[in-house]
């Protein structure tokens, strides 16, 4: 029997590998590890204005590119090193989101200092809780919320750049600071079950 998915995968036409295995395994699933978060942080901002198939389909090039999405490494991104990111085929090669990436590795690093670690900040904006919804379908599903407008708004505050409500929510999607798969989806009750613990 073929498993249900959210439609949102394969929404442009089929879905690919990539997306199949992203959904089944990663979307949703609560991230702790700060590396991680700092990835999925840069990588959705990447891809404003593009699908996250193109990301799913660079993630590899970008880690190479970006020493693995260390922020402390990437906090010290010379103007010459930015200039060679530019000319990576294997990156979105955007000079805003380039510099963005440094920035924000720059401003991440301050987040952990203060807090002791960026996941304990993010996980602030739901209260310590991954939120649980039971949407039906995809329309149902919220663009921005609450809490990503919060985000949003802290995190610009604290000097992050592409992080717009829009880009915030789908980074909460992301990392399991929600849980948006679909009640007729099959992960949609594994990963509630799995919250329980997180």
């Amino acid at each position: 029997m073929k498993k249900k998915r959210c439609a949102w995968v394969g929404v442009s036409g089929k879905a690919t590998d990539l997306d199949i295995q992203y959904h089944d395994e990663e979307w949703g699933v609560p991230v702790h590890n700060d590396r991680l978060l700092f990835e999925f942080l840069i990588l959705e901002g990447a891809q404003a204005g593009l699908s996250w198939t193109t990301i799913l389909r660079k993630r590899d090039d970008y880690r190479k590119a970006y020493d693995n999405f260390e922020p402390a490494k990437v906090a010290k991104y010379s103007e010459a090193k930015q200039k060679k990111l530019l000319l990576n085929p294997g990156i979105v090669r955007n000079r805003l989101k380039v510099a963005a990436s440094v920035n924000n590795a720059k401003a991440f690093l301050k987040v952990q200092k203060e807090f002791g670690s960026f996941d304990k900040y993010v996980r602030g904006f739901v209260g310590n809780k991954a939120l649980q919804n039971n949407w039906k379908s995809m329309q149902e599903v919220p663009a921005t919320t609450q809490e990503s407008d919060a985000m949003s708004k802290d995190l610009k505050k604290r000097g992050f750049k592409f992080v717009g409500p829009t880009i915030c929510y789908a980074f909460m999607q992301a990392v399991g600071l929600v849980n948006d798969h679909t009640t007729d989806c099959f992960r949609y009750r594994l990963i509630k079950e799995s919250r329980k613990n997180s």
